[in-house]
């Protein structure tokens, strides 16, 4: 059958082909149709399931929003997205349903319109659905901006009051993150109210209206914002607290292997011995080196244990520095927890084994009745399987450490000496 449907050969006509790509597009919006009504099935069973084990309702579907997106190979952050866009769809939304199904809206267009009636009482989103999607040939040629632009005056006639009340609540939203760009170079975003964010922009570009020394008007800018935020000059060394990762063949120009920064991600070896230099050379700049050990074949970091039940402060650096992001397949959020994958309370070790850095949702997520994580380490590479209740099991591998790739032979003893001096440095 998908033989049938995907199939096609080089001697197709541009017509053809054209008929391809609609009827592609045609598909995706019936498949997203399908996994709607598939996940919300699946929500509603697995209440079911959970009521009738007696489980109070405040604790009924937690972890099921991680496993909707798991199961869509997708961050757990997304979950909550993903479970509350098909039940709005199947339960209160029928007309875009159908309008996604005949493959009239496309999976994010409908997106738009549910995230745009979410703060509506179900009455009022129900009509939303109504007179925006019940004649489907009013969609046909409205594209990404316009569809919300209609579902946000639709949601605002309904009920100024509860769009009145979302602009408010989306204050409390506000957040600074960090993305890498090309070049050695970063996106810093910040999402803030909007008074907020136009006075900020505002006052950059009156500072760069300002400066005639002959750097370019972005710069200026990005300058300023810099001297504002951390009270020193663009111009003077970067402090290196920023946890940057490299090999010791790296820093001294042995090779030119990637160096790695936390909440950023790999920097070329040129920008990190950079980094490094300035900072040795500014007697204002702190720049300290610790040691760590990898494993002579996977290149993973090794480590120790503790018998705390708390992850001890260098325990937890260590962790976080050979996980770097959450552990979380598809999870690309930043480590906040530092947990056990076999809980403590059912005899888990509190060591780098069975430690894992997790966001918070997460790590909350795998908490819920019917999640396993299980960690190995072999020859070096730390491996955590994650089964969800469903019997699912998703693998999860820390990365290598920067630096050349391991040597494919290496000495025992000097795989086992590496290990003694981190055991000792531990102690």
């Amino acid at each position: 059958m998908f033989a049938q449907v995907f199939d096609f050969d080089g001697s197709a006509s541009e017509a053809e082909l054209r008929e391809v790509v609609t009827r592609c597009e045609q598909l995706k919006a019936q498949a997203a149709a399908a996994q709607a009504r598939a996940t919300a099935l699946w929500a509603e069973k697995r209440r079911a399931a959970e009521a009738e084990a007696g489980m109070p309702l405040r604790r009924r579907g937690r972890g099921l929003a991680s496993e909707v997106a798991l199961a869509r190979a997708d961050s757990p952050a997304r979950g909550n997205q993903h479970l509350g866009f098909a039940q709005a769809l199947v339960e209160e939304m029928p007309y875009t349903l159908a309008a996604l199904e005949a493959g009239v809206l496309t999976e994010y267009r409908a997106t738009l319109i549910v995230k745009q009636s979410a703060c509506l009482m179900v009455e009022d989103r129900r009509a939303l659905d109504r007179e925006l999607c019940a004649d489907t040939d009013a969609l046909a040629g409205l594209g990404n901006a316009r569809i919300e632009a209609a579902a946000a005056a639709i949601t605002a006639r309904l009920d100024a009051a509860a769009v009145v009340q979302r602009k408010e609540r989306a204050a409390a939203s506000a957040r600074v993150s960090t993305r890498p760009a090309p070049n050695g170079m970063v996106y810093l975003t910040a999402l803030m109210p909007l008074a907020q964010g136009i006075g900020v922009y505002a006052a950059l570009r009156r500072e760069a209206d300002l400066c005639g020394d002959g750097r370019p008007r972005g710069q200026v800018m990005t300058d300023t914002l810099y001297h504002r935020v951390t009270a020193r000059p663009a111009e003077t060394p970067v402090p290196i607290a920023v946890n940057l990762v490299m090999a010791d063949t790296t820093l001294f120009g042995d090779d030119t292997s990637p160096g790695w920064v936390q909440g950023y991600g790999p920097v070329p070896a040129a920008v990190v011995r950079d980094l490094v230099s300035d900072a040795v050379a500014d007697e204002a700049a702190k720049a300290t080196l610790r040691r760590l050990y990898r494993h002579p074949s996977s290149g993973q970091l090794v480590a120790m244990e503790s018998r705390a039940r708390l992850f001890p402060k260098g325990l937890a650096a260590f962790i976080g520095l050979r996980d770097q992001t959450c552990r979380t397949p598809y999870c690309d959020a930043p480590i906040r927890h530092h947990d056990h994958a076999t809980p403590a309370r059912r005899g888990g070790k509190t060591s780098a084994l069975n430690g894992l850095g997790t966001c918070e949702a997460c790590n909350y997520a795998k908490e819920a009745p019917g999640w396993t994580v299980t960690t190995t380490d072999t020859e070096g590479r730390h491996t955590a399987d994650y089964t969800t209740p469903t019997g699912a099991t998703y693998h999860s591998t820390a990365p290598p450490l920067p630096g050349p790739p391991p040597a494919r032979r290496y000495s025992v003893v000097e795989g086992i000496l590496a290990i003694d001096l981190v055991s000792r440095d531990a102690a």
